[in-house]
């Protein structure tokens, strides 16, 4: 039999909350989280906004010695993992350490440190780079920190694939319960990438977009789209083997019943115009958890705010639901987050499981110029009241990688 994989607990740091119940608060009431880039002087860049995190101190949580050490992606991670340990209330001791892991993804790393000593080097010299470079850099990091600071000595690993990281984060983890080699498993991704060199980098791809108004920049499915907003961020959840969970008296909030994981072997940076490998993915989701397309209520779209992306998704989920695609409700919480671009996958699986816990349909803000290409139901401007079960949370990425997870309301018998 299956081992049933559940969601009981979650940690975020993010553009629009530095906790979980703050996130969804201002999620369901279409608060935007971009503003104008305070982390560098953007006056001569092409992008002048993102969706900068707001109001973190990282010396208040880790100390100044060691909040130093670590890289503002780490600081990220590790403090979301330290949300999701507390609100799933997961004693770690020596009696099961070995059987609690974690995959914890990121898209970039450790950027900040290794723009830092570029800069260093070129104006100091080789001696003066800094011994923590390596290790503070590498995307592994954040998964090891973790591991160091909770104790956890099960697997542990770092998922990379672009924008796709953070739902392929909560898939792989979910695959390591059921495959019997852990009982629990934080999944998670960070993402820490508003710098002048990532930032610069995207914005002359033409992938950022160019608008200097932070309140009407990030808008996916809406006709005037001209790219998408870089944000930042952390989100981690506690998944466990369901029969674990239930020994210990765990709350369950979701249950990972689908993951879907293809590639499109097209462009580099482009996805295909018709969707086809997204279409794949999200087909071999349904096939994953034994699903018929009428059985999912919401979608959580991956909707950048990019030309190509947005069109490209509505025709996958075209392909793949057919004309029961024109009744279902569907959104982009990047309209209120930004993209987090490695981390944005996992901030969307915890925001699906607010979802399917408050039978609240997210809103796409800024959506007001419909597009032809794009004339599905994006839940535009507003929340919606309505009852949700099951919860598709798609993301694609870079070198054409595709994730997709189904997340489904817990019930004591599959199927009942």
């Amino acid at each position: 039999m299956r081992t049933r994989v559940v969601v009981t607990g979650m940690g975020c740091i993010s553009p629009v909350g530095n906790d979980v119940e703050t996130t969804w608060n201002n999620i369901k009431g279409g608060v935007s989280g971009t503003g104008k880039i305070t982390l560098y002087d953007a006056t001569d860049h092409r992008t002048t906004v993102a969706a900068e995190v707001k109001d973190y101190d990282p010396n208040e949580i880790f100390g100044r010695k060691e909040a130093r050490r670590l890289d503002r992606f780490s600081q990220f991670a590790l403090s979301a993992a330290l949300q999701a340990v507390e609100h799933a209330r997961l004693e770690i001791n020596d009696s099961n350490r070995e059987r609690i892991g974690g995959v914890i993804g990121t898209g970039i790393g450790g950027l900040g440190t290794l723009s830092d000593n570029f800069a260093t080097l070129h104006k100091s010299g080789p001696s003066r780079i800094s011994p923590f470079l390596v290790p503070m850099m590498l995307p592994d990091t954040a998964g090891g920190m973790i591991a160091i600071n909770l104790g956890i000595q099960g697997p542990n690993m770092a998922v990379v694939t672009a924008c796709a990281t953070g739902t392929n984060a909560v898939g792989e983890a979910a695959e390591v319960i059921r495959r019997g080699q852990a009982d629990v498993m934080l999944a998670g991704a960070t993402e820490a990438a508003i710098l002048p060199i990532s930032v610069g980098g995207l914005s002359v791809m033409t992938a950022l977009t160019a608008n200097p108004d932070p309140e009407s920049a990030s808008r996916p499915f809406d006709a005037k789209r001209d790219g998408f907003v870089m944000g930042e961020g952390a989100a981690v959840l506690v998944l466990e083997a369901l029969e674990h969970a239930q020994e210990r008296g765990a709350t369950i909030y979701a249950e990972v019943v689908g993951y879907g994981i293809t590639n499109d072997a097209y462009h580099i940076s482009a996805p295909s115009e018709n969707g086809s490998g997204a279409a794949r993915c999200m087909r071999m989701a349904l096939d994953n958890a034994g699903m018929e397309i009428g059985e999912i209520d919401y979608i959580n779209a991956h909707g950048t705010s990019t030309p190509l992306n947005d069109k490209s998704e509505t025709a996958a989920i075209k392909t793949v639901f057919g004309e029961q695609a024109y009744d279902m409700s569907i959104s982009s919480t990047k309209s209120m987050t930004g993209h987090l671009v490695g981390a944005s996958g996992t901030i969307e699986a915890l925001i699906s499981t607010k979802a399917i816990n408050e039978n609240i349909a997210p809103p796409t803000i800024n959506y007001e110029n419909p597009d032809p290409e794009c004339d599905l139901d994006y839940v535009p401007n507003a929340a919606r009241e309505m009852e949700i079960n099951t919860v598709m949370s798609n993301s694609f990425g870079f070198g054409g990688h595709n994730a997709t997870i189904i997340l489904k309301s817990f019930q004591e018998a599959n199927g009942s």
